[in-house]
This record gives structure tokens, sequence and C-alpha cells, in this order.
């Protein structure tokens, strides 16, 4: 791909980029599918000398994120191309007019190597390979959020990410480089044997925990979220979708294997950090949403109040919470990239009036009355934000039951109550959604005409998408067999090679 880029990209359109890249990550996520026998006894494969351990669980993660990596591509592949408005508004005068994604054959390559990182961590074995695997898919998004070269939000916002991901990435470092320090060890298996040998030693633990806050960081849990709003906010949507999702299923499962460290020593203050970060992210998430009308920002708060749900399902740490911090965790990918999935075709299927310009989806009026002129989005998207908002059938409901049903048999009665309470609040900012979208009437002035073009478009690849993820929300209760099968097969391997 950089050999391409680099000699045929003048001449080869950028989309044939984008297109070998899918079919790349859906190979790739055939062998590992094919591969996951390895480990179908014991402990997994080391490889690399050890650097890495491959496992089923990694294995599988690997499949995961390759199969949201090709879906996040195929959206970048109908977003571009195409003249945007300025992030500042719908009347705002026309002075913007950056290319689109997909007009960049190198987004595809440096979402290969955000995706290389991001499976490099979730199998990293070693301190300086989780390190290198942070950094390489850390550098990726960073430069992913700042592609929109002409765009001053976006650019702010990039800044802003790489400035307080290299914070991050300090805390992540100087931990390690403390616990080397005080161990003489790098690996993860000789860290282990080390923890459950020895009594409890607080320089360790500290060690421990700087890298904790430094992943938390990265997923941007609260009280370290500050970030993720005006980064997620200003840079382009599909972008967004990105880094909304990719890099937490990574940093989430890395957390939830880093973990030997608490279970061997039974460190009380990993367990007392995660609750304290899930609790504030649950409520950050609920409160800081209600009050917000840009949708990205909102999706934002959504994404930090789910992460509490995560880190309660992490904190408790046995085998019923894990299984169902990887039911919440691949239910909720699914469904928030379905959403930005919605947003985007909206933006297209909008158009200023008088003006054949692409209108990205930045304020929740936008939305104003689409149902009665799009009625199938209109049903699509208020699945999606049911479902995050916990309603049931749909498969969010059973994702935060799990969860509720791991912390209440843990005696985590008093975040099991505040998890209940918040689920409730925030599917108030769901529904006011809902309610502009459904039953206000159609904005005159502002009226956006539909484009024929791009719906043509819509219809091949996006609207299946849309579509095949909608339904699995709506009818995962008729068979959920294949993936409560799969999380419970996973975690049972992790608990008892």
């Amino acid at each position: 791909m950089i050999l391409a880029i680099a000699l045929f990209s003048l001449r080869i359109p950028a989309i044939y980029f984008n297109r070998i890249t899918i079919i790349l990550l859906l190979f790739s996520a055939l062998l590992s599918y094919n591969s996951l026998y390895i480990d179908l006894i014991g402990s997994g494969v080391g490889v690399f000398g050890g650097l890495f351990q491959v496992t089923t669980i990694t294995q599988s993660i690997d499949v995961f994120i390759y199969l949201l990596g090709a879906l996040v591509l195929l959206l970048s592949s109908k977003a571009g191309g195409v003249q945007t408005l300025p992030s500042n508004g719908l009347n705002s005068t026309l002075v913007n007019k950056s290319k689109g994604l997909s007009v960049l054959a190198e987004y595809p390559l440096i979402a290969l190597f955000s995706v290389l990182g991001m499976s490099s961590l979730i199998s990293s074995s070693d301190l300086v390979s989780m390190f290198l695997s942070i950094e390489l898919q850390s550098f990726a998004v960073y430069i992913l959020a700042t592609i929109y070269r002409e765009s001053e939000s976006a650019t702010a916002a990039g800044l802003k990410y790489f400035l307080l991901g290299s914070l991050s990435s300090a805390l992540i470092l100087l931990g390690s480089s403390l616990l080397y320090g005080f161990t003489g060890l790098t690996s993860f298996e000789g860290l282990y044997m080390l923890c459950s040998t020895t009594s409890a030693n607080t320089a360790i633990e500290i060690s421990v925990l700087l890298i904790l806050v430094g992943l938390l960081f990265k997923v941007s849990a609260a009280p370290f979220h500050n970030w993720a709003p005006d980064v997620y906010d200003g840079v382009p949507t599909v972008v967004t979708t990105w880094l909304t999702t990719m890099p937490k299923v990574a940093f989430l499962v890395f957390i939830l294997e880093f973990q030997g460290f608490t279970q061997l020593a039974n460190w009380s203050s990993w367990t007392y950090l995660l609750l304290i970060s899930s609790l504030l992210s649950l409520l950050v998430g609920t409160i800081g949403g209600l009050a917000q009308y840009r949708i990205k920002r909102l999706l934002t708060y959504s994404t930090i109040s789910h992460v509490g749900f995560l880190l309660l399902a992490l904190a408790i740490n046995n085998e019923e919470s894990v299984e169902s911090f990887l039911f919440y965790l691949i239910q909720y990918s699914l469904t928030n990239i379905n959403v930005f999935f919605i947003l985007v075709a909206f933006g297209y299927l909008l158009q200023t009036k008088g003006l054949s310009i692409y209108s990205p989806i930045q304020y929740i009026n936008q939305l104003k009355g689409q149902f009665k002129a799009n009625p199938l989005l209109g049903l699509s998207l208020a699945v999606c934000l049911f479902s995050m908002a916990g309603i049931p059938p749909l498969v969010g409901f059973f994702g935060k039951q799990m969860v509720l049903y791991a912390a209440t048999h843990n005696g985590n009665f008093f975040l099991a109550f505040v998890a209940i309470l918040v689920s409730v609040v925030s599917a108030a900012y769901y529904l006011r959604v809902i309610k502009v979208i459904h039953f206000d009437p159609l904005n005159v002035t502002e009226t956006v005409e539909t484009n024929k073009g791009s719906a043509g478009e819509l219809a091949t690849s996006s609207s299946l998408v849309i579509a095949t993820i909608t339904l699995l929300l709506i009818f995962f209760i008729f068979n959920p067999t294949p993936l409560l099968n799969s999380v419970h097969l996973i975690t049972l391997n992790l608990f008892y090679w």
C-alpha cells in the first residue's frame, strides 16, 4: 500500500485504495477466524520471543476489530469526494471547500497502521511491545484526526488530541519504566509470577496504577474525559466514527487481559480506581449529555456513559462480569457505528437549498422533521438510540442487564443503582433526538433537498450495513444463541485454561 500510494496515487482513484484495504481487512478477519483452533487448549502461543501472546481471546477480538475497520472504511468511501460546509453551521459563508476523505489515498493506509497497532496491543505480553503498539495506533489516529487539513476545527481538535494523547502515553511510559526499575522485568509472565510469589509491594502497585490511568485517558473515561467532546466534535464525522469505536475496543480488551496483576496480588486499589472511574463516567456522561445541542458532542457524552458500564464490568473481574463486558462491547460498538452511518446518510440525502454541497450533520436541529422525508433512516436511528438507552427487547437492554446482574451478584448495589438511574436519565437526550426527527416540523428556511444521486449510492453499501445492523438490534431476542455462546466460550477460555 505504501509503494502503491507513493507511485500511483495520482493515476489510480483513491477509492480503489479504500476498497483494497477493505478486502485486506476482511481477508485478515478470515485468517484470524481460521487460526482460532491454535488455542483450543492451553494458554496460547508466544511469538517474537514472547513479546506477543496469541490466544483465543486475542484472535476473536482481532476478527471483530478487522470487521469493524472494514465497516468504517466502507463509510469513508461514501463520505468523501464532495465539497463540505464548514463546521460552524448551515448558514455560514462557503469559505472552506475541503476535499472529502476518500479523495485522500493516504486515509486507508493510516487506518491500516491504526488497526495493526490495535491488533498488536491486545496480543502484547511485554511492556516494550505494549508501549510500541500503543504508540503505533495512537500516532495513526492523531494523523486521522488532522487529515482534514483545510478544516480549522479539525486541525485544532487534532492538536488537542495529540497533546493530551501524548500526556497519557507519557503516564503509561512512566508506569512501565518504574515497573521495570522496581522489578527488572518487562514480560507480563515474569511480572505475574513475581506478584504471585511475593507480598504486596506499594511501589509496583503505584507503577501499575499509573499505567491504568494512562489507559483510562485513552478510553476517555471520567475524570480523564475532558478532551473527548472537543476532539470528536471537531473532526469529520467519518473520523469520529473511527475514534469513538476502534481504539476503545483495543484498549478495553487490553485492560481486561492486563488485570492478571490484580488477581494474583489482590490489589484493591486497582478495583477501586476502576469503580471510581466507572461511577464518574456514568454521572458525567449522563449529566453532560443533557445540555448538548450538537449531535456529535451528545454522542461523545453517551460514549463516556457506556464506558462507565464497561469499566464496572471490568472492576468486578469474574467470569460472569467478563462475559457481560464482551457482550456489551460488541453490541455497543456495532450500534455506535450504525448511528454514524445513519448520520452520514442524512448528510448525503440532505443538501443545502440551491447548492449541491454535502452538509455534514452538526446540530440536532438539522434533523427536524426528517422522518417524513426519510422514514426508514428515521426509524433506524430511533432503534439505535433506543438500544443505547436500554429499551427492551433491543440488544442494548440485554447488555445493560448482564452488567447490572454481575454487579448485584458481586455486591456492588450502589453502583448498580446509579447505573439504573443514569440509564433512565440518559434516555431523555436520546428521546430528544427522536422527537426532533419524528415530531418537529421541517424548517422551511433551512429546507434541504434530497440528493437523488447520493441516495442511489447509499442504496448499495451503506444502506445494506444500516439495514443489517438495525435488524440485528431488533431481532437479537429471537436468536441470541450465536453471540451469547461466542462470548461465553471466550470467557471460559480466559478463566479456565
